[in-house]
């Protein structure tokens, strides 16, 4: 479980691919607080730490992962978003991740408002998920508050800690993002349909 509150950037620096498998190595100031076998969100994703060498530590996507996110789309030098599994007795300060991202938007739009921005997303409609007013939604990991909500279609608005903190400050119009919608609405949402 995780909070969707980001704890430091990860840098790509090697993508190795193994049959339908995809190695990633990447570099954190968290490396050295890392274990073999932790679990660790990446952009929104729950991937395991299966090398840890120096400064840098290694995880493995398979194809279930890369055909439902945009770790497919990363490339060496990517920043990605990164956060460690949450400690039972903490404070939950974002909302439940689990780090099981359901389905990829794109940005459709990224207004500067003088000191605070607006990020619109888009998103097949044909999965069934569902967005809120002042509901919760995880962007590459990042735990916010819908704004605008529409049938395939949402924003958000970012404050500058968040903007400077995290992968925000590189997201532009057409990039794909992970999103994990919020997990009650998803069970309310089943419930209502049966």
């Amino acid at each position: 479980m995780f909070t969707g509150i980001i704890e430091s950037a990860a840098e790509v620096k090697e993508i190795r691919k193994e049959n339908t498998n995809v190695h990633l190595t990447l570099s954190s100031n968290l490396t050295s607080e890392l274990k073999i076998d932790q679990s660790v969100a990446h952009n929104g994703v729950c991937l395991t730490v299966v090398s840890i060498n120096s400064d840098q530590y290694t995880v493995t996507a398979i194809e279930e992962t890369l055909l439902k996110t945009n770790i497919k789309h990363l490339e060496v030098g990517d920043i990605v978003n990164m956060e460690r599994a949450m400690k039972m007795g903490a404070r939950l300060d974002g909302h439940i991740v689990q780090g099981h991202v359901d389905q990829t938007a794109t940005c459709t739009q990224v207004l500067n408002k003088d000191g605070s921005w607006i990020f619109s997303f888009e998103y097949d409609p044909t999965l069934h998920n569902v967005t809120i007013e002042k509901g919760s939604i995880c962007i590459n990991g990042v735990s916010l508050t819908v704004v605008d909500s529409k049938p395939n279609s949402f924003s958000v608005a970012i404050i500058p800690y968040t903007y400077e903190h995290t992968g925000f400050k590189t997201l532009s119009k057409g990039d794909i993002v992970n999103l994990e919608f919020d997990v009650i609405g998803k069970y309310v949402k089943r419930l209502m349909n049966l």
